[in-house]
């Protein structure tokens, strides 16, 4: 679930990346990094762990040079997240010289590794699976390049081997030194790709590529579209947009889990609008509430901010009940469900969140969260709810019960930590300590998210344990919980 961006433009882009990393920070906050390159081919990178305001100095602002840039902002799914040679961008030399950044998770790191090793000879440092996306590009491009000048054509045709050889969630964004900005989707779109563009004053045009089109809004660049699953951009020296479509057989199934958590509300993606989704999310999750809990049970709702607050104002709205703030949020904490490690999660929830008993005293109240993973956040919150004076806590999930592990780009990779798994939802809301609790439906999810769109199919492989790029196994799973549990 990292953030990632692209840029050409006629000027330097080196502050006009560092902005747009600002305004993808909720997508990863465990490192950052920036890298431009000069029309001559010489790249200049700058990275670091934490946050993007805490990363970058004025002398590394002033290093980046150049009008081609690319940035990445990190949560961590593979290698460690405090190591800063986990950091993106990644480099290699050959063919060229290419930096690269990488939103996603691939799922057949195992048999590239050795790949890369003993077929294509070439060297790996650390875990991370964009050192081996770069690697296995890098290894592409050059068996694709006879001469010394590289085409499009060329660079269409190694994306398309290495949408060969690579299984699982990618959306990249390269530089190649003196050439240009390559961007790629997987096959099945599974992470965010959009692309747009501006008129620069001298009347040649801009580009950008990032992981959520508020970035674009907020550049002022006109969205052009979604990369399509499978699809490769290219973008020259000169400006001119090359694209071509590198898989055999695309079929777009983006993460549900972006609109349910992920992706800021304020974005579009896949022509669906994650604030409308949410809305939606709200409207089906009434009608469960209304089922399954017993009437007069509820005096007030209450969203556990920010991402359930659309979901909360309409379940308020449909059930005819009050709508109240009742927890005040630290905005200088980071998103809990993305920290690393269940005990700074427990600690971190206490300092992002504060009750307002005025608020709770004596009221029965139904709590929204967009969501339930490992349950940690949830307990604590209902406790805390209960502290301020709830009489009753009635706790419910804009999202279905989280039961299998996430592998395409989001940190739930053991079944063991998912408080779900193995447990009906009586159990659940006996270990959470919730008087009810109530989750949406698998269905109601799928046709909140789609409604209206030209989309038909979500990945909602958390929910429903159906991998939708048809190559996990139960060894593969079984392999990435005990990497975890080491």
């Amino acid at each position: 679930m990292c953030g990632i961006v692209g840029m050409v433009g006629t000027g330097p882009v080196n502050q006009e990346i560092y902005d747009a990393l600002l305004l993808l920070q909720h997508r990863g906050q465990d490192s950052t990094g920036i890298a431009t390159a000069e029309p001559n081919g010489v790249f200049h990178i700058v990275k670091a762990q934490g946050q993007v305001r805490e990363a970058f100095r004025t002398r590394d602002m002033r290093a980046l040079l150049g009008n081609v840039g690319l940035g990445h902002c990190r949560y961590a799914t593979k290698g460690t997240a405090s190591s800063e040679e986990e950091a993106q961008p990644f480099y290699v030399n050959a063919p060229y010289g290419i930096v690269l950044v990488h939103n996603g998770n691939l799922t057949n790191t195992r048999e590239l590794t050795d790949e890369l090793f003993h077929k294509d000879r070439r060297h790996l440092n650390t875990s991370s699976d964009t050192e081996l996306l770069v690697n296995v590009l890098a290894y592409e491009l050059q068996a694709e390049v006879s001469g010394i000048d590289l085409e499009a054509e060329q660079i269409f045709a190694a994306v398309s081997r290495v949408h060969r050889r690579v299984e699982g969630s990618y959306a990249a964004i390269a530089l190649i030194a003196g050439y240009g900005l390559l961007a790629f989707r997987d096959p099945h779109g599974i992470r965010p790709l959009i692309i747009g563009t501006r008129l620069a004053e001298n009347g040649t045009y801009e580009w950008t590529v990032a992981s959520e089109s508020l970035v674009l809004e907020n550049s002022g660049f006109e969205v052009v579209r979604d990369l399509l699953p499978g699809e490769a951009v290219f973008v020259d020296m000169d400006g001119k947009l090359h694209t071509s479509q590198c898989a055999d057989d695309p079929q777009l199934t983006p993460c549900s889990f972006e609109y349910v958590y992920l992706a800021r509300p304020d974005s579009v993606m896949n022509g669906i609008s994650v604030y409308e989704a949410r809305l939606r999310l709200g409207e089906r999750l009434a009608d469960t509430i209304a089922k399954y809990t017993p009437e007069g049970s509820i005096d007030v709702v209450m969203p556990i901010p920010d991402s359930s607050r659309p979901a909360a104002m309409q379940v308020a709205r449909k059930l005819g009940l009050e709508y109240r703030e009742g927890f005040y949020k630290n905005r200088y904490v980071g998103r809990t469900f993305i920290m690393p490690g269940q005990a700074v999660r427990k600690k971190s929830v206490r300092q992002k969140l504060n009750a307002m008993s005025s608020e709770f005293k004596g009221k029965n109240v139904l709590l929204i969260d967009d969501s339930i993973v490992r349950g940690t956040t949830s307990k604590e919150i209902i406790q805390m709810a209960r502290d301020a004076g709830a009489t009753s806590v009635t706790f419910a999930s804009a999202a279905p019960p989280v039961r299998y592990p996430h592998v395409y780009g989001i940190n739930m990779p053991s079944r063991n930590e998912l408080v779900a798994h193995g447990r009906s939802i009586p159990e659940i809301a006996e270990e959470l300590g919730a008087d009810y609790l109530v989750y949406q439906e698998v269905e109601d999810l799928r046709d909140a998210i789609l409604e209206g769109s030209d989309v038909t199919d979500l990945d909602m492989s958390c929910f429903d344990g159906r991998y939708v790029t048809g190559t996990v196994t139960e060894d593969y799973l079984a392999w990435v919980e005990g990497t975890q549990e080491s």
